[in-house]
């Protein structure tokens, strides 16, 4: 199962990124409470630590999204990038798993556990041979 289709690795990280880019890191990034508002949120009244952590996972998704940009564009690290994306959706299925399990987030965020499932599974597919 790993790797089937790794011969097509750097088109499935383009697609990821171009993806990921434009609804999760650009919106948390730029306009994280109106990103939370979309996916059902309560906002808090103080609102300022909530930007700045939103604006933090933001920054951090990009810092993800480069490295499948330069992975894609140039080979480099490929290995590497495929390897930090199944340890990411790994990490976010537990995230969402949790709060689901403790009731403390919204529908939109316990559906992510089968996004991130299946981009867990499909990076595995395309890891690179």
């Amino acid at each position: 199962m790993i790797g089937v289709f790794g011969q097509h690795s750097r088109m499935y990280l383009l697609i990821l990124m171009l993806l990921t880019s434009a609804v999760f890191a650009l919106p948390i990034f730029f306009a994280p409470l109106r990103w939370a508002r979309v996916l059902q949120w309560r906002i808090p009244e103080d609102v300022g630590l909530v930007i700045y952590f939103g604006r933090c996972t933001g920054a951090l998704v990009l810092i993800f999204e480069a490295l499948m940009f330069r992975a894609w564009l140039t080979g480099s690290g490929l290995t590497f990038t495929f390897e930090v994306l199944v340890a990411l959706a790994t990490m976010m299925v537990i995230v969402h798993t949790w709060g689901a399990i403790r009731r403390i987030q919204p529908w939109t965020e316990t559906a992510e556990i089968a996004l991130y499932a299946g981009l867990g599974v499909l990076t595995l597919l395309f890891y690179p041979n």
